[in-house]
């Protein structure tokens, strides 16, 4: 056997095992350097491991899928569970003390079925499940009470979707540093590469930012492709403890990368004739596509698998059945805790438990071996040797020591995993030259995540609607807090690699930001708990005080007040960043750098306004949610009490900011134009309000030509796109409404006849120049035609004077009496330029472009309602020539459909602006006969999506029904109170 190759040793424990999904599992051993490494299939076993006649090898799992449910076999969870619970005593599973006693509890209730104290406190005293359990105790108990009826089948699932939303979910840190010197961590998962900082994730090269992974010597060496990397190095570099150490790093990413990412296994590289040159390492097992393709079609014969609680076996050894022996245990291991960061240790506080002595048998190789085979996976487990293997000597992971390695190259990634899906507006840095917002089609061949098989659906969800608005609320927590991300993390990891902020903006900046950042982690974490107690309680039918969100809410929309003061001074942040941006000219290049970031999908001042605007969104759930829960009914009654009063509370907050978000709002759209328009500056001035954008078409010598019109409270701009190829618009014309003249909304007979009429036409009459324009509906006239009359109104009567915007360049000239007064030559504007005017790359995706290709328009009223016009979650597309459906996270906000590949990805794949859109419901003659369906349709352009629920269907078409008509809304919303 040691001289046999590791395939043949893997092979014998998967058929021992009867496990079928083998390829999630490995087995370890230490080496020279009690570092833990992976066997290796294709390499000999005597070269891999020491003594190997003696040695002992430890099967753990290697690859932690994002979803549980893409687990098929039950034997499998069950081994994922016991590999969580050793995690979760060694503290490498970092999570709070709520979240431990919860996992603990359904651990518990897999080992000795339904809560009875006083065997519960029997088995916690011989088991130990959490570090210093007797302060969690009486948690657990209570946790557990809840559990009745559940089986150990459903504990196992439940312990794997808890698990995987904490952030230490499958990460083993491999201890390294930075070009500077600075300590960090390294670790692989599903996603991609992970770089941590004290246990707090700094940064994230998911697999579709990497061109290659390569090692020499003792650096890790990334390298990015172009249009990630930007204006920085194209290849980042990590050292780690050694060449060993980082070799082996480099070899855990590459299987992690073929694992997940690819459809087939890569072929073995040819041998060289002659010499050879880098390592020949490749990942030798089928892919997670490839093992669940096997797994569906049959590929290994199934033995019914069953197990029992520990009552049950009481019972049946009391009747003196002869029941089998578990003959695999697994061994004892090196601890090594993780030692919490100041950011992580209100999750992680307890301190790691004594190593509990083997006392099982160990699975060796070679003559070490058990005696006995393994029992076949239907037959029952008794208690105590169930509980051996979970506590005494469970499955583990390696202690991750760092891994070093020596100048190799990774495989390339097949051209299928680096393309991501390109949508209406692919996310990347700029969209040059045309806009392709006309046009858009989410690619049918997407990658990974694309087939034809639909998510595996629960046995049974809630039905009431308080838990789908409760759903509703994490699913949205969750993109407002990947949003706050951008900042705290992204944003900051920038600045600080380029020391372009003063110290004080700094300071000021993230002061206020972290702490915001914080809360809502924390508040996520409650939400995601108490809804996973909900399914669960549904699931066993049982009611208890778990079916219900208003206690978390109250504490919580209480806690915010005391974070009042750092969302009134969000508007002094936004304020100085502009001016520090316009004074700093490596701080502007920056921030224009950043923006062109795929993780930065909207401009950065639009993430500064998210707590604020979160605030109105509680504001607008806790509403649906009081008037979904009824006040009478007994199991109801306090809830509704607890959201009532968070009701109030959040109202008094966001009553108390509601000026200061009305004006963030409106400065954070003045400088986003400020950067938009080429040709005016001082754009940014007190009392100046954006009341409407959007395209209309001027009549000039050269009949209608398309503008870009912009309604301020003192002016009314008039721009073209800009034609030296950037996404800029050029100022063609400013005409002030001091002397303006209101429109007559019925425009008289002999207006309609004259020489330039045109359908939907209206003319301006200001005081030295008259236009004539035309819109593109009869609706877009109207709202136009309401909106500059009463701005005209407002500035005859306004007693606050706006300081002039100053055009750079001279205004055409001509006769006051003629229609148009411009030359509307592309080419006779030229050399005008802004104050942050150029050339480069812009995101065309901001309202104004996408008004432009639309030939629409957004009112401030518009912007307003849209903050709480915001909504995430799963939807299924329809792929365009199939029957297939392609599960996506989407995210809207701003407008637009932002789609991701899972709500934790970091920058989304695709998007698809609003504006101009029709939602319905499909016809007979589209052939989709599937519920919750609705279809999307922009002239020749359709998309049909799918809702997971009726409540999520009826969601999302109104969020979108109010997108697609929210321009017909005139003038300023009341203020709610």
């Amino acid at each position: 056997m040691p001289k046999c190759d590791g395939q043949a040793l893997l092979t014998q424990v998967w058929e021992r095992l009867n496990l079928i999904e083998c390829d999630y599992f490995g087995l370890e051993s230490q080496n020279a350097q009690s570092c833990w490494i992976w066997l290796e299939p294709m390499k000999p076993i005597i070269r891999q491991v020491r003594r190997p006649k003696n040695a002992v090898l430890r099967l753990a799992v290697k690859f932690f899928p994002p979803d549980p449910g893409q687990l098929q076999e039950e034997y499998t969870r069950y081994l994922f569970a016991l590999q969580l619970k050793r995690d979760l005593l060694e503290e490498r599973l970092t999570c709070t003390d709520t979240t431990a006693a919860l996992l603990a509890s359904h651990l518990l209730q897999a080992e000795v079925g339904d809560y009875d104290e006083a065997l519960d406190r029997e088995h916690l005293r011989a088991h130990e499940y959490v570090p210093q359990q007797e302060r969690a105790l009486h948690r657990i108990l209570a946790f557990h009470r809840e559990l009745a009826g559940q089986t150990p089948a459903e504990s196992d699932f439940q312990v794997l979707e808890i698990a995987r939303k904490l952030d230490m979910y499958g990460i083993r840190f491999h201890s390294a540093s930075d070009r500077e010197g600075a300590k960090i961590k390294l670790a692989v998962s599903h996603t991609g590469v992970l770089v941590f900082q004290s246990s707090t994730r700094i940064n994230t090269f998911n697999w579709s930012r990497l061109r290659k992974l390569s090692f020499k010597r003792k650096r890790f060496l990334i390298k990015l492709h172009p249009e990630v990397h930007g204006p920085y190095q194209d290849t980042l570099e990590f050292v780690l403890g050694s060449r060993d150490e980082c070799k082996n790093f480099w070899k855990i990413c590459v299987e992690h990368h073929t694992f997940f990412r690819l459809l087939d296994q890569p072929k073995p590289k040819a041998k060289a004739v002659l010499f050879s040159r880098g390592s020949s390492f490749r990942y030798s097992g089928r892919t997670q596509k490839q093992l669940a393709d096997y797994v569906k079609d049959g590929g290994m014969k199934r033995v019914p698998y069953e197990r029992r609680h520990s009552k049950t076996q009481m019972s049946l050894r009391a009747l003196k059945v002869d029941l089998p022996r578990q003959s695999i245990a697994f061994s004892e291991g090196v601890r090594t805790p993780v030692t919490p960061s100041p950011t992580t240790a209100s999750f992680c506080s307890a301190p790691a438990s004594p190593s509990v002595p083997p006392g099982s048998r160990d699975f060796q190789v070679g003559s070490g071996s058990s005696e006995t085979g393994p029992p076949a996976p239907g037959a029952w487990r008794p208690a105590a040797e169930r509980s051996s293997m979970a506590t005494a000597q469970p499955l583990r992971l390696p202690a991750l020591q760092p891994h070093q390695g020596l100048s190799v190259e990774s495989p390339q990634p097949s051209p299928s995993t680096q393309r991501s899906p390109p949508g209406l507006s692919p996310q990347g840095p700029a969209v040059q030259g045309p806009n392709p917002l006309l046009g858009p089609v989410l690619s049918d061949a997407a990658g990974a995540g694309m087939d034809d098989r639909e998510e595996p659906k629960r046995k049974c969800v809630p039905t009431d609607e308080a838990y789908f608005i409760a759903k509703e609320i994490l699913a949205t927590e969750r993109t407002y807090l990947k949003d706050l991300e951008v900042i705290t993390v992204w944003f900051r990891s920038a600045v600080v690699k380029a020391d372009s902020m003063p110290a004080d903006l700094m300071t000021l900046l993230f002061s206020n930001i972290d702490p915001i950042y914080e809360f809502h982690r924390g508040f996520l974490r409650e939400v995601e708990q108490r809804l996973a107690l909900w399914e669960e309680s549904s699931s066993t039918q049982a009611t208890g005080s778990h079916q219900r969100i208003g206690d978390i809410l109250l504490r919580n929309m209480l806690q915010l007040k005391a974070l009042t003061g750092h969302f009134q001074r969000l508007h002094e942040v936004l304020t100085e960043l502009e001016a520090a941006s316009r004074r700093l000219r490596r701080l502007e290049a920056l921030r224009r750098d950043f923006e062109l970031q795929k993780v930065c999908y909207l401009p950065l001042n639009a993430f500064l306004l998210k707590p604020l605007q979160r605030l109105r969104h509680y504001r607008l759930l806790l509403r649906r949610l009081c008037a979904s829960v009824p006040g009478h009914p007994d199991p109801h009654g306090q809830d509704h009490a607890d959201l009532r009063d968070a009701l109030q509370a959040i109202t008094e907050v966001t009553s108390m900011l509601q000026h200061s978000l009305v004006q963030l709002e409106n400065l954070q759209k003045l400088t986003e134009l400020q950067r938009d328009l080429v040709g005016i500056e001082s754009l940014v001035a007190p009392g100046r309000e954006l009341i409407r954008e959007g395209c209309l078409h001027k009549l000039s010598r050269k009949g209608l030509q398309q503008r870009m019109f912009f309604l301020f409270s003192d002016m009314l701009l008039y721009t073209s796109r800009d034609a030296g190829g950037s996404s800029h618009f050029r100022i063609r014309g400013l005409l002030p409404l001091r002397g303006m003249l209101l429109i007559v909304l019925d425009p008289p007979v002999e207006d309609q006849e004259s020489e330039w009429s045109v359908p939907h036409c209206f003319t301006i009459y200001a005081a030295q120049k008259t236009i004539v324009v035309a819109a593109s509906t009869r609706l877009e006239k109207a709202k136009w035609l309401h909106d500059l009359n009463a701005a005209i109104n407002a500035a005859k009567t306004g007693s606050a004077l706006v300081p002039p915007a100053r055009v750079l360049c001279p205004l055409p000239r001509g006769s006051p009496n003629e229609a148009s007064l411009e030359p509307e030559s592309e080419d006779e504007a030229g050399g005008a330029r802004g104050s942050v005017a150029g050339t480069g790359r812009h995101r065309a995706s901001t309202t104004a472009h996408v008004c432009w290709c639309r030939q629409s328009s957004v009112s401030r009223a518009d912007h307003s309602a849209a903050v709480e016009n915001q909504l995430s979650g799963y939807l299924l597309r329809k792929f365009k020539n199939s029957s297939g459906w392609q599960k996506l996270w989407v995210v809207f906000t701003n407008f637009c459909l932002f789609f991701y590949k899972t709500h934790q990805d970091d920058h989304p794949l695709a998007s698809l602006p609003l504006l101009g859109y029709s939602v319905s419901l499909p016809r007979d003659t589209d052939g989709i006969h599937k519920e919750h369906v609705f279809k999307l349709q922009f002239k020749s352009h359709v998309y049909f999506f799918r809702a997971e629920s009726k409540y999520m269907f009826r969601r999302w078409m109104e969020v979108i029904e109010k997108a697609s008509a929210s321009a017909g809304r005139a003038g300023t919303p009341e203020e709610e109170a």
